[in-house]
C-alpha cells in the first residue's frame, strides 16, 4: 500500500510540474474515466491493476529474466501498452517509470502480490482525485 500511495502521490507532483505530462495524462484519463460511474472507479483499480500485473510482472518479467534486462523491457512495453498516440509519449514515459518501480518491487519482495496491490491502490487514487476535479472544473 505504501507503494501505491507513494506513486499516486508522485504522479500528482507529476501532474503538477510537467505541463506536457498533465496534458497527456488528462486526454487519457478524460478517455478512460469521464465515462464511468462512481462505482465504476473500483473495477478501474481492480481489473487492469490486476491483469496488467499478471501479464506484465507475473509473465512477461519470469519469461524475459528476473534481472535488469527484463526489468527494463517489461517496464518498457507496459509504458507502449499505455501509449494511444504518439502525442501521448509523456504519459508512456510514466508509466514506463511506474512499470520499472512496480517490476522493482517484484524483484525485491518476490512476490506478484505487492505490485498487484500497488497498481490497483494507484489506480483508485488517480481514478477518484480525476474524476472529483472533473467535477469541479465542469460542474453539470
Amino acid at each position: 500500500m505504501g507503494i501505491g500511495s507513494a506513486i499516486a502521490a508522485m504522479s500528482a507532483l507529476v501532474y503538477q510540474v510537467w505541463p506536457t505530462y498533465r496534458r497527456s495524462a488528462d486526454f487519457y484519463l478524460e478517455l478512460v474515466i469521464k465515462p464511468l460511474a462512481w462505482p465504476d472507479l473500483l473495477w478501474l483499480g481492480l481489473l487492469p491493476g490486476i491483469s496488467e500485473e499478471l501479464l506484465f510482472r507475473g509473465v512477461m518479467l519470469p519469461a524475459l529474466g528476473l534481472s535488469t534486462a527484463g526489468l527494463i523491457v517489461s517496464s518498457l512495453c507496459f509504458g507502449i501498452s499505455h501509449l494511444s498516440n504518439f502525442r501521448q509519449w509523456p504519459y508512456a514515459v510514466w508509466a514506463t517509470t511506474i512499470g520499472l518501480m512496480l517490476g522493482y518491487s517484484t524483484l525485491a519482495t518476490h512476490n506478484l502480490l505487492v505490485p498487484i496491490t500497488a497498481h490497483v491502490l494507484t489506480n483508485l487514487i488517480s481514478g477518484i482525485f480525476w474524476k472529483l476535479r472533473f467535477q469541479q472544473q465542469h460542474p453539470d
